[in-house]
């Protein structure tokens, strides 16, 4: 396959799809950490994350819809081909092992199970859309879900609260990162106003500029 184009990954359709996406599993994650009862200042943060996730969620749809769509790493048919590959191959996974546990009285192990199968996916989808910063997104949620796992075997702390929270928090970071991308890397540095000055606008590109010696 090769390589996705910078423009194509930094697009702002790519992007605002990208924020999309994220920004609304993000606010679900932290609805799962809700499904059991916490205490009411962690009920007040969540809450404001799934707002917060939502917002990025819609200006990230807002920014894909209005962006031209053949400027998407996904108007490649063959990475839309394996982008798709991966993703059913992810929904697959967590369905079949969400049904084990479930049918097996482990169901308040699901959360763990479906955080780090998302985690896992992120890897593959580095290679596909030529993003590495998935691989470290990858690897938070995967220690997310180690954390839910060890703090649900220690503690009394249900291990749907931690996976989450966790998987939420790093997600909404993404997603922001994701959107504001463009704002910070399409800053430029200004010439120095003596050297902006003394260009002659009005002379070809490189003729040779005259001074003035009188």
């Amino acid at each position: 396959m090769s390589r996705l184009s910078e423009a194509a990954r930094r697009s702002g359709r790519a992007r605002g799809s990208a924020a999309a996406v994220v920004g609304f599993f993000a606010a679900a994650w932290f609805g799962w950490a809700m499904a059991i009862d916490v205490p009411r200042p962690v009920t007040v943060l969540l809450d404001a994350g799934i707002v917060v996730a939502l917002v990025v969620a819609v200006l990230g749809a807002v920014l894909a819809v209005r962006s031209p769509a053949e400027s998407s790493a996904l108007a490649d048919r063959t990475v839309r081909r394996r982008y798709t590959l991966v993703v059913v191959v992810e929904f697959a996974v967590i369905w079949a092992g969400a049904a084990v546990l479930g049918n097996t009285g482990l169901s308040e192990w699901i959360p763990v199970w479906v955080c780090v199968a998302v985690g896992i996916h992120f890897f593959p989808l580095a290679t596909v859309l030529g993003e590495a910063s998935l691989t470290v997104l990858g690897a938070l949620l995967v220690v997310v879900a180690a954390t839910g796992l060890v703090t649900g075997l220690t503690t009394t702390v249900a291990p749907g609260t931690v996976t989450g929270a966790g998987a939420g928090g790093f997600l909404l970071a993404a997603a922001i990162l994701t959107l504001v991308e463009r704002r910070f890397s399409g800053r430029r540095t200004p010439e120095p106003v003596g050297q902006r000055g003394s260009e002659d606008s009005a002379s070809p590109a490189g003729a040779p500029r005259r001074r003035n010696h009188s």
